[in-house]
């Protein structure tokens, strides 16, 4: 672990800020001078420079109030450093790397041959640097009136915040520190070695064999990928894979992957975890009885804590939750006056889109008195495992307890004509109406492109637009948003029975 956290403290080094001085920062001769305005003084003082942070910063200055964001870490949050940019760009290339051995198309020859895991690594490094640069602090430098000071923030017992010990003036504080990865109470996993996905990403090899202790999205996106790269993954999932999705979909990845090769294990018991790098040890135990299992590397994907330790929010009386996420209202105001919070850090759900509409309307409330409300009743989410899942609203499970009468169709994606002309039908549609209103209230998506059908659904439930008249638009012929027609279609007709675009 010393040596990843060598390679991740030079890498953090290498993307700099180009063009930008940070306030406290020993200037370099390339860097562009900051604004002289003082940095004490604020309308507005944000705690954490991540995707929350900076929407709140920009929409502060578009009111024409004064900002300051704090940050101790790498500036841009986890998305661009560790989390969403580093992810989905390793996802993408394990997937070139999987159907290089693996397609179903005919006369197509194609050679799989062991990937370069180091250059792979260095080129997300490349990349993450380069959008560090352009979409955080470019941005910066073009918002002159946004000050940055690297530094640990944190309250007083006065209520008054300091960064490394001095004073800051201003009238209203945002925190929007956001999350980090969070180590269960398992036996010996403190005392491990064991990596997050943080350290996962900058590997330089791969792991002979990888154990994945989670069966979550980011267990399971990561651990796919390095199967595909050429790693033996074993899944262990404290009950079934992406739990908070509807059963139907958990049922059907955990038969992909399993097909993939990969060893998915639900229902396990963590019992203890010991080693280290090349010669762990895990153990545990499923209803048949008890397991050991060796592996070189273990990467612990069980879920993220909000970022509120040592801030001294508790002192001052912020009230947080029992996962020590920060407690705010319908506006995102603590109980605490003047005091908001936004993003990861107030909980779940962690999406990067999401922290940034927070953060703005967060923002705007301190500056304006609380006009907006925070809206999260229709969010849509994607898992980025392949076949992909999309989701936004109700599981059949979730509606069915609330009372309702519902009906639901189920679409395999055999009947999406795009699927089969790509010979990917893997997956299926479900869709979850009210019966009564004719109105969505859930939909599941399993497919490769899942994440991009969800949207339509998306869109019908927030603006209730019914099934049937989604089934009456017109879709373009062999695209994957035509199975979304299909699948309403599916409510009141038997789809075997139609012709090719058949209305």
């Amino acid at each position: 672990m010393g040596d990843v956290r060598q390679v991740v403290d030079k890498v953090m080094n290498a993307i700099a800020p180009k063009g930008y001085k940070l306030v406290g920062q020993k200037p370099d001769h390339t860097s562009a001078e900051p604004s002289t305005k003082n940095s004490e003084d604020m309308d507005l003082l944000i705690i954490g420079a991540g995707s929350a942070g900076f929407a709140a910063a920009i929409r502060v200055t578009e009111l024409g109030a004064s900002v300051t964001m704090v940050e101790r870490g790498a500036v841009g949050g986890t998305c661009v450093n560790f989390g969403c940019v580093p992810s989905k760009t390793l996802i993408r290339a394990a997937g070139v790397q999987h159907r290089s051995g693996h397609h179903a198309f005919v006369g197509i020859n194609t050679i799989s041959k062991p990937p370069d895991f180091k250059a792979l690594i260095e080129q997300k490094r490349q990349l993450v640097s380069e959008l560090q640069q352009t979409k955080y602090f470019d941005v910066l430098a073009s918002y002159p009136d946004i000050k940055l000071i690297k530094g640990h923030a944190s309250f007083r017992a006065d209520g008054k915040v300091q960064v490394d010990g001095k004073l800051l003036r201003t009238s209203k504080v945002l925190i929007t520190t956001g999350s980090s990865a969070w180590l269960p109470a398992i036996a010996g996993l403190a005392e491990t070695d064991v990596l997050t996905s943080k350290e996962l990403m900058e590997l330089e090899s791969l792991p002979k064999h990888l154990v994945v202790i989670g069966g979550g999205y980011v267990g399971l996106e990561l651990g796919q990928t390095f199967a595909r790269l050429g790693s033996q993954v074993t899944v262990l999932a404290r009950s079934r894979l992406t739990s908070r999705e509807d059963e139907d979909i958990s049922r059907a990845l955990a038969t992909y992957l399993r097909q993939e090769g990969i060893d998915v294990r639900t229902a396990v018991r963590m019992e203890r975890v010991s080693g280290t790098h090349g010669v762990f040890r895990v153990e545990f135990s499923q209803d048949e009885g008890s397991h050991i299992m060796e592996a070189d590397e273990i990467f612990v994907a069980a879920g993220r804590r909000s970022n509120t330790g040592g801030m001294g929010l508790e002192e001052v009386g912020i009230a947080l939750g029992n996962k020590g996420q920060v407690l705010v209202d319908e506006h995102l105001a603590t109980n605490v006056p003047n005091v908001y919070a936004a993003g990861d850090v107030i909980g779940d759900p962690a999406f990067v889109y999401l922290a940034a509409y927070a953060g703005a309307l967060a923002a705007e409330n301190a500056m304006e008195g609380n006009l907006r409300t925070y809206d999260i009743s229709v969010v849509p989410r994607v898992t980025f495992t392949d076949p992909a899942v999309a989701a936004v609203g109700l599981t059949e499970a979730q509606a069915r307890a609330q009372g309702m009468d519902v009906a639901v169709s189920h679409l395999p994606m055999s009947y999406v004509p795009r699927a089969i002309a790509a010979r990917d039908t893997r997956g299926f549609i479900k869709l979850i109406a009210n019966k009564d209103t004719g109105l969505l209230v859930g939909a599941h998506i399993l497919a490769p492109e899942a994440g991009e059908m969800i949207e339509q659904a998306v869109m019908a439930i927030r603006f209730g637009i019914r099934i049937d008249e989604i089934a009456s638009m017109l879709h373009p012929y062999l695209t994957n948003s035509e199975g979304i027609k299909l699948a309403c279609q599916a409510f009141n007709k038997d789809i075997t029975k139609l012709s090719c675009c058949a209305a």
